[in-house]
């Protein structure tokens, strides 16, 4: 029942990517790029940060994920650390991945390294805590 749920809350995740008609630059080679309203309505559907279907990854340094982050974060990688630390994840190759960082360029790299290790559906959010505070969304303290 939970591998159901997990694949039905990244399917609404990956549905709003295509539901919603959010203008999407052309940043990402071979990953996707998400809206910071699509990962907060991503977000707000899940019954619990468990339960989301996707895993939610803040790639700034430890001092900035200090600083604060986006609710529901999972992991905190520097995205110079992402090659060596991806199995930190705990997720599949086809397991959905959502990075940030806090304009949206080192999310990017993270990304992409991600792509390039074979992960299939891995996703930047445009912006990334620049949008997401600016969206007047919630921050959580850092770990």
């Amino acid at each position: 029942m939970r591998y159901l749920t997990s694949i039905m809350c990244g399917l609404c995740l990956c549905g709003l990517l295509f539901l919603l008609d959010v203008p999407q630059p052309a940043v990402a080679y071979h990953s996707y790029v998400l809206s910071v309203q699509q990962l907060r309505a991503g977000l707000m559907k899940a019954s619990s940060t468990n339960a989301k279907g996707f895993v939610l990854v803040d790639v700034r340094s430890p001092e900035e994920h200090a600083s604060g982050m986006i609710p529901g974060t999972d992991l905190n990688i520097d995205f110079r650390e992402m090659k060596a630390r991806h199995r930190e994840l705990g997720a599949k190759l086809e397991d959905h991945i959502v990075v940030y960082c806090q304009s949206g360029h080192r999310s990017n790299i993270a990304a992409e390294t991600l792509a390039d290790l074979g992960y299939t559906h891995v996703y930047n959010v445009v912006g990334s805590m620049n949008a997401w505070t600016e969206a007047g969304f919630p921050v959580s303290p850092g770990r």
